[in-house]
């Protein structure tokens, strides 16, 4: 099974085009989603995560402010947090691969917005960047609540340039035409992907 990293800059249409993957069938592992189930109660994190920052806990879930303020600008915290919750959610991402294979799926998509910036790249077959020019980027992200010009560029100072990241994709779906237009560029994708002469970006896989 071919394993595909979607991934994108704030702003750019991720989750949108994520959705459009699993509208074409293919079984999309949304990160984000993940580690809010493991810190919701009953999550596999809660107890583990709770052990190693006592005060995060309440009523049953990992409380995302309190932990972020336990960890925020503590390289040695965040480390201690990665090295509690990255085995977990390994083993639940390995899970969903498994769920996929056996349900017959040629591909999977994992949907990682720092894919890039933490190195998961490399154990993927092919790469999918999701952009769009920086005015609509700024445009669409300011216009959340809670957003401010600054918090946007203090965000952006933690991503990968969209430069970069297309210029290192195997695949670019462009947001800034439309849905449909998005639509269109997700199936060629899988079109290509689904062809057996396609080669892997992965030494040894075809």
């Amino acid at each position: 099974m071919r394993l595909i990293g979607l991934t994108g800059s704030i702003g750019m249409g991720k989750s949108t085009t994520a959705a459009l993957f699993a509208e074409a069938g293919a079984p999309v592992y949304d990160a984000d989603a993940a580690v809010h189930k493991l810190y919701a109660p009953g999550g596999a994190a809660v107890g583990p995560v709770g052990a190693a920052f006592p005060g995060v806990v309440i009523d049953g879930a990992i409380d995302r402010s309190r932990l972020s303020a336990k960890v925020l600008g503590d390289p040695a915290a965040l480390k201690q947090l990665e090295a509690v919750v990255h085995p977990i959610l390994g083993a639940d991402r390995m899970a969903f691969f498994q769920a996929a294979r056996e349900g017959g799926a040629d591909l999977a998509v994992l949907d990682v917005p720092l894919l890039f910036e933490t190195g998961g790249d490399a154990a993927l077959d092919a790469i999918v960047v999701v952009s769009a020019p920086p005015a609509l980027q700024r445009e669409r992200v300011l216009a959340r609540p809670d957003m401010a010009p600054e918090k946007l560029d203090a965000i952006l100072a933690r991503q990968l340039p969209d430069a970069e990241k297309r210029a290192r994709a195997d695949f670019v779906v462009d947001t800034s035409h439309g849905i449909d237009h998005a639509r269109e560029q997700v199936r060629d994708i899988l079109a290509t992907l689904s062809d057996p002469g396609w080669t892997s970006r992965r030494p040894g896989k075809s």
